[in-house]
């Protein structure tokens, strides 16, 4: 009996507090970006000066955000604070690209790092356990991006116009957040635009982190039962990858949902890849509204192209799926079972983006 009224409350709470929760949460990420540009307006002269210190040239800022997502633990903030940068006119077109897109190499790459971390303090469960998920989705993600950083940057300048014509129609015709002027402008005048900025970086951080809580409280068994029934199908798995992310902007609860499923082999792995590959598309989502409540028209056609190049090479690794899982299996299979691969591909996840940052520079 006391069990049952438990539910009942605990569901009842959840029907409010959820919607409501969200409701606050993400005026507090709109607050936390309007404070973010607002601080980096200010501290644009000093956040210049130490730019440009680290930073010599584009594949430096890959590297910089690639790190910066494994630092933070969040692409998502690090693609804000670039685009945040952008609009001060600290990064270039092409930086922002590069930045944005080693925000998302990075975001899905500590969660490989977390499991070995986990396995070799630990070493409570297998290798397998401890990183399977983490490297599966890191090896969706790093076989799209990598090609998609490389065709979006070269095809940059010849994209630029189209885009940013494309970008008007969703951009706003007056300041979104400008509502936000009066109380950002007095913070940032109280406490200086440097700890301003650092403000906006945490507020950012932990909306998205709030938000991730909220949706813990979602009925996900009801959600398993409803939708996921249906991931046999390649295209049904990928639009409901896509729909999930996108409709949270948050691929920790989309693939939060999956995970159990995956563990306990009521998914197979051919069925999940459809999956994450919506997800990788869907949880770009939050970039493209920072860029728009930004009002930046450029960067907006920037983080469009980024979706677009992405979307392009989804859809042909879906057409040839079964190719594509056949590779991505192989590749998995040979990472979980041989330790000494593993050791090496994980220290490459590290030194790759630290030579990008530090090569340059050395070289300048």
């Amino acid at each position: 009996m006391i069990c049952s009224l438990a539910n009942v409350f605990h569901r009842r709470y959840a029907s409010w507090v959820v919607p409501v929760g969200a409701v606050g949460t993400i005026l507090l990420f709109l607050f936390a970006v309007q404070l973010l540009g607002t601080a980096t307006d200010a501290a644009a002269p000093v956040l210049e000066r130490v730019f440009f210190r680290v930073v010599v040239g584009d594949a430096s800022a890959l590297g910089l955000s690639w790190l910066g997502a494994y630092t933070l633990g969040n692409g998502s903030v690090i693609a804000a604070l670039a685009l945040s940068l952008f609009t001060v006119d600290i990064v270039s077109p092409a930086q922002l690209f590069l930045m944005v897109a080693g925000s998302r190499l990075g975001a899905a790459a500590i969660v490989v790092f977390i499991g070995a971390f986990d396995y070799f303090q630990k070493k409570r469960y297998s290798l397998q356990k401890s990183v399977s998920m983490g490297l599966l989705t890191f090896s969706l993600t790093l076989s799209i991006y990598l090609p998609v950083t490389v065709l979006g940057y070269i095809s940059l300048p010849f994209l630029s116009d189209p885009l940013q014509r494309i970008s008007r129609g969703v951009t706003l015709d007056f300041p979104a957040l400008a509502v936000f002027d009066p109380v950002t402008v007095a913070i940032t005048e109280r406490i200086g635009p440097i700890f301003t900025f650092i403000l906006a970086i945490i507020l950012l951080f932990g909306s998205l982190k709030v938000f991730d809580r909220l949706l813990a409280e979602v009925d996900t068994a009801t959600l398993r039962n409803r939708f996921f029934s249906h991931l046999q199908r390649t295209w049904v798995s990928f639009a409901i990858g896509l729909l999930v992310t996108g409709v949270t902007t948050s691929v920790a609860f989309s693939l939060g949902v999956i995970v159990p499923l995956y563990n306990r082999g009521y998914v197979e792995r051919d069925e999940l890849i459809p999956y994450v590959l919506g997800g990788n598309l869907g949880t770009l989502l939050d970039t493209l509204i920072v860029a728009v409540a930004l009002n930046s028209p450029v960067g907006t056609a920037i983080v469009l192209e980024l979706l677009a190049i992405a979307a392009l090479v989804t859809l042909v690794a879906l057409v040839f799926h079964e190719t594509y899982c056949h590779f991505i299996a192989s590749v998995d299979e040979r990472l979980l079972t041989d330790r000494s691969v593993f050791l090496v591909f994980a220290l490459l996840l590290l030194l790759v983006p630290l030579s990008l940052l530090i090569v340059p520079v050395v070289l300048a």
